[in-house]
């Protein structure tokens, strides 16, 4: 009896002492998480992939220490998940539809950009869409209102000079061209709050207007949906 007391006494002294490891441990995790949140700021505006990994991984953490969750920040994380793979997705639903090869993707930090040259969408010197180019916009459009970004559609030009036909200059083509698909986007259920348009007409060319193949290139549409900063 006096052994089992003395045992009792012996735990219970231990157990006092290793309070502070309790307090501790609590600190580090503390620690942990504060300096995640300060690297996580750092490289923001460096690598937005990282960021955005960093990002889920704060949210995880707050929700296993039982913390209150921010819809926001949750909201936010999902859309950036889903706009690192919309370009492939986009990229599938051509393939499915046997159009690969009519449309350019290109993605950056702040962008997911298609770019659709002018053969595929209109006739030379007009802004009315093909009926082809419809069924090439809409599963695009599909994978587009998904998401709640930002879409911007610009018309690019080559520079030769309008001589003859509805629109006097390359600025007026290359505005009416961004609209008509701005207004096919919209017909199809996107919501208009998110469209906006803009026609450069010859003055941003992705490649030489001196040979066919690079006035080509110039005459384009590019729609790209802007990424959450």
């Amino acid at each position: 009896m006096i052994y089992k007391n003395r045992r009792d006494d012996l735990e219970n002294q231990l157990n006092k002492g290793a309070l502070w490891a309790v307090t501790y441990g609590d600190l580090m995790s503390y620690l942990m998480i504060f300096f995640l949140i300060l690297f996580s700021f750092s490289i923001t505006k460096t690598d937005k992939a990282k960021s955005r990994k960093y990002e889920e991984s704060l949210v995880n953490i707050q929700k296993a220490f039982g913390g209150k969750m921010d819809n926001k920040q949750v909201e936010r994380a999902k859309v950036q998940e889903q706009e690192e793979h919309v370009a492939d997705k986009i990229k599938q639903s051509m393939e499915n539809n046997q159009m690969s090869g009519m449309v350019q993707i290109e993605s950056n930090e702040h962008r997911v950009k298609l770019v659709l040259t002018e053969a595929v969408l209109f006739d030379s010197g007009k802004a009315d869409l093909k009926d082809k180019a419809k069924e090439i916009l809409k599963p695009i459009a599909v994978e587009l209102m998904k998401l709640p970004n930002d879409i911007w559609v610009e018309g690019h030009t080559d520079n030769v000079p309008m001589h003859k036909g509805r629109y006097a200059t390359n600025w007026e083509l290359s505005m009416s061209r961004a609209y008509s698909v701005i207004q096919f986007l919209e017909e199809i259920g996107m919501n208009p709050k998110k469209l906006a348009g803009i026609g450069y007409g010859e003055n941003r060319p992705v490649a030489e207007n001196t040979t066919m193949e690079g006035r080509a290139k110039n005459r384009r549409i590019e729609i790209s949906l802007l990424k959450t900063e």
